[in-house]
C-alpha cells in the first residue's frame, strides 16, 4: 500500500498541472472541431443474383445470365471498383466542378446552392486541377485571380472571360437567388475544374465497397464526402449504373450470341444435309433399305434353305437306298419288301396296291390254271409293266431329288454370299450414322441455345437489385466530436503524466525514507517534516532530541556534526534548532558554525546557555585532525554538547575533518533537493574515511508540494530578486 502511494506521489503533486493540460487539450479540441471540415457518409446495399436459388434457378431462366457461371462476390466488387464503371457513374453527375465559399478560417463547398454558376471551355488540360479565386464585387462585376498570378482579371456576369488556357463564363444562379432572397452574393469564392484522373483518385480515396458477409451475396457501397448530398447521389448512381451496365452487357452478349448461333446453325445445317446425302447415296449404291431387317430376312431364308437341304438330303438318301435295294433284287421283285416311308405319294401307293392285287389274282388263277395259261401270263405282263414303271419312277424320282439337292446347294451358296459384305456395310453405315448423329446433336443444341439467347435478348431485366438506397446523412461520421474530445483529454492526461514522471525520475531526488533504505544500509535518525511556525519547529526538535538521546546519538560530552551535500539542504536549520531544543532541555550547548550560514540568524534572547562559535576564519582550515579534536574537546570542557554546522560536502575544506573527529555524524538529505546518488556517495565516503557513527536525516519528509504552488513560489522569488537588483 505504501509503495503504491509512493508511486502516486509525483502524480498527486502534479495533478493541478495535469488538470490544466487536460482542460487546455479539451478546449483546443473543441476549437479545432469548430473549424475542421466534417465528412458525411452514405451507404447503399446491392443484393447479387444467386444462381443456385430464386428466380434465376428456374427452368425458364437457368441459363438466363448469358451462360455465365455463378456470380462471385469478390469479382462483383472489383467490377464496382473498376474505372470503366466509375467513369460511367460520373457521366451523369456534375462532380468535376467544385465551388467553395472562402471564409477567414475554412472554406465551405457549395453544391447545388451556389449563387453563381461557372462554365469553362479549355484549350489545354493545364487549366484543370487548379483553384481559381473569384471575388464578387457587385451583381454585375467580379474579379478573377488566376493561380500564380498577382493581378486579378475583371469580368462581367453573363459575359465570357478569356484567359491563357481557355474561357470562363460566369453567371448568376437566378433561380437560387430567387428562392433564397437572403443569400449573400458579394463574397470570395474558389472554384476548380477536376480532371478525370484527379476526380477518380478523389472518389477511390473515400469509396469503400465490401461484402456484408463472405457467405451472403450482399454488397455494401460506402463513400464519404464533405457534402452529404454528393455522397448519397454517388452511391445510388453507382448502384444503378452497375445494374444498367449489367443489363446492357447481358443484352450485348445475348445479341452477339444470337448472331454467332445463327452462323453456326447454318454451317451445322449444311453439314447435316451433306451427311444425309452421303447416307442416301450409300444406301442407293448398296441397295440397302434396312440392313438389319434385310439381314434377318436373308438369315431366315438361309435357314429355311438349309432345312430344305437337310430334308432333301434325307429323301435322296432314302431313294438311293430304295433304288439300290430294288436293283439288287430286280429278279425277284415280287418277293421284295421295300420301305416306302420316303416314297409315299398317292400314285406309288396305288401302283403298289395294284401290284399286290395282281399278285393275289395270279395266285388265285394258279390254283385253277397253269403258269402257261394266257390269263396267268396276262397278269404277269401287267405285274411286269407296273414293276418296270415303278422302278423307272424310283429312278426318276432319285434323279429329280439329286437335281433339287444341287439346286438347294446353289441357292444356299448364293444366300451365304449375301453376308460377305454385311460387316463392311454395317461399319460404313455406323460411321455415316455416327457423323449424322453428331451433327444432328450439335444442330439441336445450337437451336436450343439460340432460343434461350433470344429469350435473354428480349428480357431486359437483371436479378441484381438495390435493397437499400443511400440517404442524405444529417450527422457527420468524421470528425467524431466525442471521440476526439475524449482522445484529446486522454492524450493530454497521458502526456502530462509521462512528463511528470519523466521529470521525477530524471531529477532522481531522495523523496522519502524508502529511497534511502533501498539505497543504503545507513540508518535514518530523524525525519523532519515541512515545518511552518516557531512552535511547531520547537515541538518537533524537542521530540527529536529525545529520540536522538534514546538512540545514543546525543549524550553528555558529545559532538554532533550536521553535514549535507549543499548549504540549501537544511543542515544549518537542523543544527540551530536541535541546539535550541537541547538548551531548552537544560543542557549547555556550543553551536559551532563551520559553514558560515548561521551568522545572520539571531539566537533567542533566552538562550543564554547556547554559545555560538564561528569556525569560518582561515586559521581553522589549517587545523590537523588532532588539533581539531583538541579544539572540539576544549568546547566540551565548557558545555555538555557541541553541535557543528558543517561545510557542504561539495566544496568542503574541513568538512570531512570535522566529521572524522565528531562523536556522531548526521547527514541531512532534503527530499526535494538532494539527489539520490548522494546516498551512495555518502556510503563511499563513510567506507573510505572510516567516519564514525553516521546517520541520515531526511529533511522535509513527506513534503509533496504542488507544481503550481512551486511555480508561483519561483515566480515570487524571481520577482523579489529582481526588485532587490533594481534597488
Amino acid at each position: 500500500m505504501e509503495e503504491n502511494l509512493r508511486i502516486l506521489k509525483p502524480f498527486l503533486r502534479g495533478f493541478p498541472l495535469v488538470l490544466l493540460v487536460v482542460i487546455a487539450a479539451v478546449l483546443f479540441a473543441k476549437k479545432y472541431l469548430n473549424y475542421v471540415t466534417p465528412m458525411y457518409e452514405s451507404t447503399a446495399k446491392l443484393k447479387l443474383a444467386d444462381a443456385n436459388e430464386g428466380v434465376p434457378h428456374s427452368n425458364l431462366f437457368k441459363n438466363f445470365d448469358v451462360f455465365a457461371s455463378a456470380n462471385k462476390i469478390a469479382g462483383e466488387i472489383e467490377v464496382l471498383k473498376s474505372t470503366a464503371l466509375l467513369e460511367k457513374t460520373l457521366e451523369g453527375l456534375n462532380f468535376n466542378f467544385e465551388i467553395y465559399r472562402v471564409g477567414d478560417v475554412q472554406s465551405v463547398e457549395l453544391f447545388g446552392n451556389s449563387p453563381i454558376l461557372v462554365e469553362g471551355t479549355f484549350t489545354s488540360e493545364k487549366a484543370k486541377d487548379k483553384r481559381y479565386k473569384l471575388k464578387v464585387i457587385s451583381p454585375k462585376m467580379y474579379e478573377l485571380l488566376l493561380p500564380g498570378s498577382l493581378l486579378p482579371l475583371t469580368g462581367m456576369f453573363d459575359k465570357p472571360l478569356a484567359f491563357p488556357y481557355g474561357t470562363f463564363f460566369v453567371s448568376l444562379n437566378k433561380e437560387f437567388l430567387k428562392n433564397k432572397a437572403d443569400a449573400k452574393l458579394a463574397d470570395t469564392y474558389e472554384f476548380e475544374f477536376l480532371s478525370q484522373q484527379k476526380l477518380l483518385a478523389k472518389i477511390n480515396k473515400t469509396l469503400d465497397i465490401v461484402p456484408v458477409d463472405k457467405d451472403v451475396p450482399v454488397i455494401r457501397i460506402n463513400i464519404k464526402s464533405n457534402v452529404p448530398e454528393k455522397a448519397a447521389l454517388f452511391v445510388n448512381k453507382l448502384a444503378e449504373t452497375y445494374i444498367y451496365d449489367y443489363i446492357e452487357n447481358k443484352y450485348k452478349a445475348a445479341n452477339t450470341t444470337v448472331l454467332f448461333l445463327d452462323k453456326q446453325i447454318k454451317d451445322a445445317g449444311d453439314k447435316l444435309a451433306e451427311s444425309e446425302n452421303k447416307i442416301e447415296d450409300y444406301r442407293n449404291e448398296k441397295s440397302i433399305t434396312n440392313i438389319r431387317q434385310e439381314t434377318e430376312t436373308d438369315l431366315r431364308k438361309l435357314s429355311q434353305l438349309k432345312v430344305q437341304q437337310t430334308n432333301m438330303k434325307m429323301s435322296l438318301l432314302a431313294i438311293e437306298d430304295l433304288n439300290n435295294y430294288i436293283r439288287s433284287g430286280q429278279g425277284n421283285f415280287l418277293e421284295l419288301a421295300p420301305n416306302f416311308e420316303a416314297f409315299n405319294d398317292l400314285l406309288s401307293t396305288e401302283m403298289v396296291k395294284n401290284i399286290k392285287k395282281l399278285q393275289a389274282d395270279k395266285k388265285d388263277l394258279l390254283l385253277v390254271y397253269t403258269g402257261n395259261d394266257e390269263r396267268v401270263k396276262v397278269i404277269d405282263e401287267k405285274i411286269k409293266d407296273l414293276t418296270s414303271y415303278l422302278i423307272e419312277s424310283i429312278n426318276n424320282t432319285r434323279k429329280n431329288l439329286e437335281v433339287k439337292y444341287e439346286q438347294l446347294n446353289a441357292d444356299i451358296k448364293a444366300a451365304e454370299e449375301v453376308f460377305v459384305d454385311v460387316p463392311e456395310k454395317e461399319k460404313m453405315l455406323m460411321i455415316l450414322n455416327r457423323d449424322f448423329d453428331l451433327l444432328q446433336g450439335s444442330y439441336n443444341f445450337l437451336n436450343e441455345k439460340k432460343i434461350e439467347a433470344e429469350i435473354a435478348q428480349s428480357a431486359k431485366i437483371a436479378f441484381h437489385k438495390i435493397i437499400s438506397f443511400g440517404e442524405i446523412s444529417n450527422a457527420p461520421v468524421s470528425p467524431n466530436r466525442s471521440i476526439i474530445v475524449i482522445v484529446s483529454a486522454l492524450l493530454a492526461l497521458l502526456g502530462s503524466v509521462v512528463i511528470i514522471y519523466s521529470v521525477h525520475f530524471a531529477k532522481a531526488k531522495v523523496n522519502d525514507v524508502y529511497t534511502i533504505q533501498t539505497s543504503s544500509a545507513t540508518p535514518v535518525a530523524i525525519c523532519t517534516p515541512f515545518l511552518t511556525g516557531n512552535q511547531a519547529t520547537e515541538n518537533h526538535f524537542l521530540k527529536e532530541s529525545i529520540q536522538l538521546e534514546l538512540k545514543k546519538i546525543i549524550q553528555n560530552q558529545t559532538t554532533v556534526t550536521f553535514s549535507s551535500a549543499s548549504l540549501k539542504e537544511g543542515a544549518h536549520f537542523h543544527a540551530l534548532h536541535l541546539a535550541e531544543a537541547l538548551v531548552l532541555q537544560g543542557r549547555k550547548v556550543v553551536l559551532a558554525d563551520a559553514a558560515g550560514n548561521l551568522n545572520n540568524l539571531h539566537v533567542k534572547p533566552a538562550m543564554e546557555n547556547l554559545l555560538y562559535v564561528d569556525l569560518t576564519p582561515p586559521e581553522f582550515t589549517r587545523y590537523s585532525k588532532i588539533k581539531m579534536k583538541a579544539c572540539l574537546d576544549s568546547f566540551l570542557a565548557e558545555c555538555d554538547v557541541v553541535v557543528v554546522n558543517n561545510q557542504s560536502l561539495a566544496d568542503e575544506k574541513i568538512g570531512l575533518l570535522l566529521m572524522s573527529v565528531s562523536s556522531s555524524n548526521l547527514v541531512v538529505l532534503d527530499s526535494r533537493r538532494t539527489s539520490s546518488k548522494q546516498i551512495t556517495k555518502m556510503d563511499l565516503l563513510k567506507e573510505e574515511y572510516q567516519l564514525p557513527d553516521v546517520w541520515f536525516v531526511l529533511n522535509r519528509a513527506g513534503y509533496n508540494p504542488g507544481v503550481i504552488k512551486q511555480s508561483v513560489a519561483c515566480v515570487k522569488s524571481l520577482v523579489s530578486k529582481l526588485s532587490l537588483l533594481k534597488k
